[in-house]
């Protein structure tokens, strides 16, 4: 399935229009508008899934014209283009894996692992090509001369976006050059669209395979289904992976690419340093996928929580350089070792601990990783990096403990079988008394 967000394009926002006068305005658009709107709960996966698409095409198509009253309305576009689009993926590919894995005689929950993991290697395989584009097109911007000493002083954590010295971040690349890049953007969605039209397999026709003829569940029904799921006490602790997603995800593409990369190097380095991390969380991507039939996904967990303290308390430490190249490259690869573990590892785990209810499950996942990215985008302009990077070892700190919680649930009950039945049913309402 087509992925529902253009990294590319999320890295250089920041720096491109003017991170302090629309970043902040616009950026929380695209992830409040795909809060309510994810709760809908994607009941008709391929016909969501087109919607999003639609959506995030006119978003690219007019965003070549970058003031406030544009950038504003076509975020607000992209955020519904990307509530649909993201449930409706992960839906797809719960159901396709545990069909897979029926007709296989193989485990539901390893082989939806390998299939978000094969996701997001494809997914993260795009960032790696779109920032070479958008590297080689801002490329031919001229580049500035290295910066003072004490001009560097105002990047990385100790920016508060106050400064009144001169950076990188501010030489804007020619509209040209805008329009080139958005133009290679809008033709990708087309070929994208063109092709999930004439290959993807409808989701019906999935579930016909392994369950028979179904009625269409009602629109309402679906959605109150999404507000009931609250009372079983898993998911009001499994909402902090979600949210931790979005905050992190948040952090590496506007505070990292403007206070560290654009800052220190300038806007033409951001694409080169994306690269790195969209190469690595692809192939961690599907790493995991495979490892977790063997070491658990608690194993991957602890190393993406490890790997990104690691770095956050670095972050804090190190003071950025020009001549510091490979770091900026090594920090960048480092998170995408940790994110391919946010991103493989809680859906797979929202599509097996709510396999009766997956859809409401994945929608209530969507809403809060967009919550993440709004609070990340809205306190962008009022806090320091540093304090940004204390309060996401806070969050994650409270999220690795809610995790552990549930996991210990999880081990005191027989491991379910992949495969819908009243068994599961009883199981899962037994869970939620114990909890």
């Amino acid at each position: 399935m087509e992925a529902c967000s253009c990294p590319p394009c999320s890295s250089h926002r920041s720096s491109l229009t003017g991170w302090a006068a629309r970043g902040p305005s616009s950026s929380p658009c695209v992830a409040t508008w795909p809060s309510p709107w994810a709760t809908s709960s994607p009941a008709d996966g391929e016909s969501r899934g087109h919607l999003g698409r639609r959506h995030q095409w006119t978003e690219s198509c007019t965003s070549p014209t970058i003031r406030r009253y544009t950038l504003i309305p076509t975020s607000i576009l992209l955020g519904l283009g990307a509530a649909p689009l993201w449930s409706a993926q992960c839906t797809y590919l719960t159901i396709t894996g545990n069909t897979h894995a029926e007709k296989a005689g193989k485990r539901g929950k390893d082989m939806v692992n390998q299939y978000f993991g094969i996701f997001f290697l494809i997914f993260q395989s795009s960032g790696v090509w779109g920032n070479l584009i958008s590297s080689l097109v801002f490329g031919q911007t001229p580049s500035q001369e290295t910066l003072p000493e004490e001009q560097l002083t105002s990047c990385g954590a100790s920016d508060c976006l106050m400064a009144t010295t001169t950076t990188n971040s501010t030489q804007r690349p020619s509209q040209q050059l805008v329009y080139t890049l958005l133009g290679i953007y809008t033709g990708s969605g087309v070929l994208a669209v063109l092709m999930i039209a004439a290959f993807l397999q409808p989701i019906r026709d999935v579930q016909r395979e392994s369950e028979g003829e179904k009625k269409s569940v009602p629109f309402w029904s679906t959605l109150l289904s999404t507000f009931k799921l609250y009372r079983d006490k898993r998911l009001c602790l499994l909402i902090l992976l979600p949210l931790y997603s979005g905050l992190q995800q948040g952090f590496l593409s506007s505070e990292y690419t403007r206070s560290y990369v654009t800052c220190t190097l300038g806007i033409q380095f951001v694409g080169y340093v994306m690269i790195c991390f969209s190469a690595t969380d692809a192939l961690c991507s599907v790493l995991y996928g495979k490892v977790s039939q063997y070491t658990g996904r608690a194993v991957l967990y602890v190393l993406g929580a490890v790997t990104h303290v690691s770095c956050m308390i670095a972050l804090l430490l190190w003071r950025p350089r020009a001549d510091h190249l490979a770091v900026f490259f090594v920090f960048s690869g480092l998170w995408g070792v940790a994110d391919a573990v946010w991103q493989t590892q809680n859906n797979a785990l929202y599509g097996v601990v709510f396999e009766k209810s997956k859809e409401a499950a994945f929608a209530n996942y969507r809403l809060w990783e967009a919550l993440g990215f709004v609070i990340a985008f809205g306190y962008s302009t009022f806090l320091c990096v540093h304090v940004k990077l204390y309060i996401l070892l806070g969050v994650l700190s409270l999220t690795m403990v809610a995790y552990g919680l549930v996991e210990c649930v999880e081990s005191k009950n027989p491991i379910r079988p992949h495969a819908p039945g009243q068994a599961n049913q009883a199981e899962d309402e037994e869970k939620q008394t114990k909890m």
